[in-house]
């Protein structure tokens, strides 16, 4: 079965799964106490948290009414905005775009604390050791805003000029790679990484940290900043019960993988990948210094989102390059999170 089926498989079991789900937890058909959260792709382990919380019954457990609404091809950030969903899933850098362009978005919790992935080249590429070696290659990318800038930057700090060619292919990237039609990509390691190797084409990483590029949040749930103003109680018995799935994911991984499986039925031709994947991220990426899950910090913000700043990459509601950089601490809060 090619990706492409999967694809379209996927989306039918994510409709169907979607639908039981406002079974369970209640549709409320537009009313004001239902809790819209928006999904960036079909459900995948950087959602178990999500998923946790519901076949748990901790949002019930808070009294809360979440309706999720499946992925539809429109950046999350924007459907938060429009007022459309209070919360959703996005990534760090695509929630500094949005709210440097003037988007009322906030990140409330940070369900990963490291970059989950990485540049992806095939492991029998003996001429590709190194970022370096990536002068001159083709690149299949996804044409996310600074995937280009931070892709050039890791290859100069390694002592590369960073120049490459770029098609942009969507979904089709990691195919295009493991054919030989491009010679590079990036993945996430605990989704492709795994299944790269699961269909025999198992793929080499270069980590950005490793070569000297700042750490960034691979995923951040942002909220619409007004209706966090208005509704700071439920707010925070949202995010709480929120942090509460992904806290359990982290330190129960195999359980979690089961609760992800369970609440989409039909959604995972390979179970064993989600359960991989999901122990690679307990390992690896969601809890933090002191072993919990979702903060965040300034210099964090600061070091990523600064360096896309630097780059005269982010640009005002007016469109115009910022000239002033931002306060970080105005994009995240913490204040939803539960206290130690």
């Amino acid at each position: 079965m090619n990706r492409r089926v999967r694809r379209a498989l996927a989306v039918m079991a994510t409709t169907i799964a979607t639908l039981s789900l406002l079974t369970a937890c209640g549709t409320g058909g537009g009313s004001d106490q239902t809790i819209r959260f928006a999904l960036d792709w079909t459900p995948n382990t950087n959602h178990v948290g999500l998923y946790v919380a519901v076949q748990r019954g901790y949002f019930a457990d808070a009294g809360l009414d979440v309706q999720v609404l499946p992925y539809n091809n429109t950046a999350v950030d924007t459907v938060i905005d429009a007022g459309n969903a209070e919360f959703g899933i996005s990534t760090h850098n695509s929630s500094t775009f949005a709210r440097a362009s003037g988007a009322r978005v906030k990140s409330v919790l940070a369900p990963l604390q490291h970059w989950a992935t990485g540049i992806g080249v095939r492991a029998d590429r003996a001429d590709l050791a190194s970022p370096k070696d990536l002068d001159g290659k083709t690149y299949a990318g996804f044409g996310d805003p600074g995937e280009r800038e931070a892709l050039q930057q890791v290859i100069r700090n390694d002592g590369g000029t960073g120049d490459f060619t770029s098609v942009m292919l969507g979904s089709s990237a990691y195919e295009a790679v493991y054919s030989g039609k491009a010679d590079f990509t990036v993945s996430y390691l605990a989704w492709e990484g795994i299944e790269a190797e699961h269909h025999g084409t198992p793929m080499r990483y270069f980590r950005y940290t490793d070569f000297g590029f700042p750490d960034s949040y691979a995923i951040v749930i942002d909220a619409n900043e007004g209706w966090l103003a208005e509704n700071p109680d439920r707010a925070a018995q949202f995010v709480q019960a929120l942090q509460r799935g992904y806290q359990f994911a982290a330190d129960n991984p195999d359980a979690a993988a089961k609760d992800l499986i369970d609440a989409n039925p039909g959604a995972f031709t390979d179970e064993s990948l989600v359960f991989e994947s999901q122990r690679m991220l307990a390992e690896q990426f969601m809890k933090d210094g002191e072993g919990k899950v979702g903060t965040q910090t300034v210099r964090q913000w600061s070091a990523n989102s600064g360096f896309l700043y630097r780059g005269g990459l982010l640009t005002g509601p007016d469109g115009k390059p910022l000239t002033t950089e931002p306060d970080w601490s105005t994009y995240f809060t913490n204040e939803y999170l539960a206290t130690p």
